[in-house]
């Protein structure tokens, strides 16, 4: 079966499949509004195990942010239907990347190396070091996703988040696409971008305590930086691990701490937003009949 991925946008879904991503939008006066775009299929090298990982993340932010410019067009009724030109999404995209650092690079790291200071066992043993520096990582992550999910608006993302959830279940269930059938699926998935964060900031912990203890506070940092890549890599194959054998109990056990956060980011919809994510997952889907007929 054909792996299908998804995002809440605002008052939409968006949903991907091998061959292109729809996105689904409900306007103010109801009715749903929809878009489609064919993605290029990636060369040999992009799919290989663990380069797979940081290319699909890259391209995960450009098509998150093109699914957004169009869901806030929709949702707000604005006139300007002029795209975002590439260079606006490197930007959006750079942005994003640059509050990512601060948020969970810079001051992680800052509080392990305060820390420290005070304590200098903490600073000779790399293992306590960033093991501080990752739960650090994870308490300001969860700091903000709890501060987020107090935005009116942000609520009901995440309740089309669930709605993205319940949907991808049904249709891996094979018993079709329906309110009724998507309705009864809990809207937490094991192969959801919030469990991979979770992913990253363990794996984080692991990878980093290869970078020398002796090296400034700069040098740490940029590491940090240069390793995204490596991190995106390593955590994607552990996801996609983690949904193949999700039967497993001891995979069970690693990917409960990534359900339990979802708790969090994934509320439970009502039959309209439900309603949403069936017609973004359908159009995704059409894609990809075009192209076999194509062939």
């Amino acid at each position: 079966m054909k792996t299908i991925g998804g995002q809440a946008v605002i008052e939409g879904v968006m949903m991907k499949s091998p061959e292109g991503w729809s996105v689904a939008v409900r306007d103010p006066k109801g009715v749903i509004n929809l878009k489609s775009v064919r993605t290029a299929k990636p060369g040999p090298i992009a799919k290989l195990p663990f380069i797979r990982g940081a290319v699909s993340l890259v391209q995960a932010l450009a098509i998150g942010v093109k699914a957004i410019e169009y869901s806030g067009k929709v949702a707000y009724q604005e006139e300007n239907e002029k795209p975002l030109s590439s260079w606006s999404i490197a930007f959006s995209m750079f942005m994003a990347l640059v509050v990512a650092i601060a948020l969970f690079k810079f001051f992680p790291l800052l509080v392990a190396t305060l820390i420290g200071e005070f304590f200098g066992g903490v600073a000779e043993s790399s293992l306590v070091f960033n093991t501080i520096d990752g739960v650090s990582r994870v308490l300001i992550f969860l700091l903000y996703v709890f501060a987020i999910g107090l935005w009116k608006e942000m609520k009901r993302i995440f309740e089309y988040h669930g709605a993205e959830h319940k949907v991808i279940f049904a249709f891996e269930s094979g018993e079709g696409c329906t309110v009724e059938n998507a309705r009864k699926y809990k809207p937490y998935h094991p192969r959801c971008g919030t469990s991979f964060l979770l992913i990253v900031m363990i794996v984080s912990i692991v990878v980093f305590m290869f970078i020398p203890q002796e090296w400034t506070f700069g040098e740490k940092l940029l590491a940090r930086i240069i390793l995204l890549p490596v991190l995106a890599g390593i955590s994607y194959e552990v996801l996609k691990l983690s949904a193949k054998f999700k039967d497993n109990p001891v995979m069970g056990m690693l990917v409960l701490p990534g359900l339990l956060l979802q708790r969090l980011t994934a509320k439970e919809p009502d039959d309209s937003q439900i309603e949403v994510a069936i017609a973004a997952l359908e159009e995704a889907l059409k894609m990809d009949e075009a192209v076999k007929e194509e062939i």
